[in-house]
C-alpha cells in the first residue's frame, strides 16, 4: 500500500470515528430525547432517553435551552416542570463517554457540551419563573445541574443523589462549587471529594431537594400544579408543602449522616486534601478509616481541584463558579485522568484507574493554580 492512500486510509478512519463521536452526542434514533409541550398552564419538560438513565447530551440541551427562553417570555407559561422518562431515573449524569472520545481527538464537540450544559444551568439558576424539578430516581452530575439551580427539587423514596466525579478524573462541576459549600457544616466537601449517595429523604435532609413526596404521588402532584393558574412562588410552594405532609414515608428514620455530622464538620475542615487525609488517619475510628479508603481510590488532581473549587465557590455568584468550572473543563480535558477514569469506571468498568500523578505530594501547586486561570477570550460567556 502506498504512503498516500494509507494517508487517506487513515484519515477516512478518522472521519468516521468523529461521526460516529457526533452521532452518539447529537442524535436520536429512538424519537425524541427531550418532548417539550405545553400542560394547562405550564411548560414540561420530560428527559426521554430511559435505557440511557435519560443522561444529557448535546442534543438535548439545544432543544431545552431556547425552549426555557421561549416560556420564560410566554404570557401563558406560568411556571416550568422537569422530569425523567422510564421511572428509573431523573437522569444520570452528562454523556460523559461521548464527550471524552470527542476530547481525545481533539473535537470541539467536547467543550460546547460543557459551555452550552453550563449556559442552560445558569439559565435554570436565574429563571424569572416559578421551575419544579421531579428528581424521582437516580439525579448525578448533570441530572444534578438540571435541577438543583432551579426553585424547587422535589425528592422521592427512589431518589439516589451524587457528585461521582473525582472517581472519573473529574471534579463536580454543573455548579457543584456553588451548591455544594453553601450546604450545612463541611457537608458539601464531603459529598464532592467522597462521592457518598444520598438517598430519598435523605436529599431533602442535606438541603439539596426543598421537599419530599412519595413517588406514588408524583402523578397526581403534577397534575395539580399544571392545574394552576397564574401561580406565584408561593402558590407552588403551597401545593407541594400540602404533598409533603401527606408524605409520611421514612419520616421517623434518622438522617444517615445524623451521627457523622460532627465527625464531619471536624475531619473536613482543613485548608487542603492532604490536611483532611491526615485528620481521617488520625482520628482512626471506622467511620474516618471508610472515609480515607475511599479517597485513597479516588484521582488525586481530581480532589486537589475540587477542594479549591469549593473553598473559591463559597464566596462566587453561581455566574463566576460556572466560569471558573469551566476554566477547570479545559485543563481536565488537556490531562489524563479523565480519560482513564471514564475508561476504568464506565467503559472496561474494571474499576482500577491509574491516575498520573499517582499521588497528591507530586501535584505541584503550580499546576493546581494553572487550572483555574483565564481562558481569555475562550472563557465563559454568560
Amino acid at each position: 500500500m502506498s504512503i498516500t492512500v494509507l494517508k487517506s486510509a487513515i484519515r477516512l478512519r478518522s472521519i468516521c470515528r468523529l461521526q460516529r463521536i457526533q452521532g452518539h452526542m447529537m442524535s436520536s434514533s429512538a424519537g425524541p430525547e427531550v418532548l417539550l409541550e405545553r400542560v394547562g398552564n405550564a411548560g414540561v419538560i420530560t428527559l426521554n432517553r430511559p435505557k440511557a438513565l435519560n443522561a444529557l447530551n448535546l442534543t438535548m440541551i439545544r432543544h431545552i435551552y431556547p425552549q426555557l427562553k421561549k416560556w420564560d417570555k410566554d404570557s401563558e407559561v406560568d411556571l416550568v416542570i422537569i422530569k425523567g422518562a422510564g421511572g428509573k431515573a431523573f437522569c444520570a449524569g452528562g454523556d460523559i463517554r461521548a464527550v471524552t472520545e470527542a476530547g481525545k481527538v481533539g473535537d470541539p464537540l467536547a467543550q460546547d457540551f460543557f459551555r452550552e450544559e453550563y449556559i442552560l444551568n445558569y439559565t435554570i439558576g436565574t429563571y424569572q419563573k416559578p421551575y419544579v424539578a421531579l428528581i424521582d430516581g437516580i439525579t448525578m452530575g448533570g441530572g444534578v445541574g438540571l435541577s438543583v439551580h432551579g426553585r424547587f427539587r422535589v425528592a422521592t423514596e427512589k431518589t439516589l443523589f451524587a457528585m461521582p466525579e473525582t472517581a472519573i478524573g473529574l471534579f463536580p462541576d454543573v455548579g457543584g462549587g456553588y451548591f455544594l459549600p453553601r450546604l450545612q457544616g463541611k457537608l458539601g466537601i464531603f459529598l464532592a471529594l467522597t462521592g457518598f449517595r444520598l438517598r430519598g429523604r435523605d436529599v431533602l435532609r442535606a438541603g439539596v431537594a426543598t421537599h419530599f413526596v412519595e413517588s406514588e404521588k408524583i402523578g397526581a402532584l403534577e397534575k395539580d400544579l399544571t392545574d394552576l393558574k397564574s401561580p406565584s412562588l408561593s402558590d407552588v410552594a403551597e401545593v407541594l408543602d400540602s404533598y409533603q405532609h401527606q408524605s409520611g414515608l421514612d419520616a421517623d428514620k434518622p438522617f444517615v449522616l445524623e451521627q457523622h455530622i460532627e465527625s464531619i464538620n471536624r475531619l473536613f475542615d482543613a485548608s487542603s486534601v492532604e490536611g483532611i487525609i491526615d485528620n481521617l488517619k488520625k482520628d482512626g475510628s471506622p467511620f474516618a478509616k471508610k472515609q480515607a479508603e475511599t479517597l485513597s481510590k479516588m484521582s488525586p488532581t481530581s480532589m486537589k481541584l475540587t477542594l479549591k473549587q469549593l473553598q473559591q465557590g463559597a464566596s462566587m455568584s453561581l455566574a463566576e463558579v460556572l466560569t471558573m468550572e469551566y476554566r477547570l473543563t479545559h485543563a481536565c480535558m488537556k490531562g489524563q485522568d479523565f480519560y482513564e477514569g471514564v475508561r476504568a469506571v464506565l467503559i472496561d468498568k474494571d474499576q482500577s484507574p491509574k491516575w498520573k500523578p499517582g499521588t497528591l505530594e507530586e501535584i505541584s501547586e503550580q499546576s493546581v493554580e494553572d487550572s483555574f486561570r483565564s481562558l481569555g477570550e475562550h472563557d465563559l460567556k454568560l
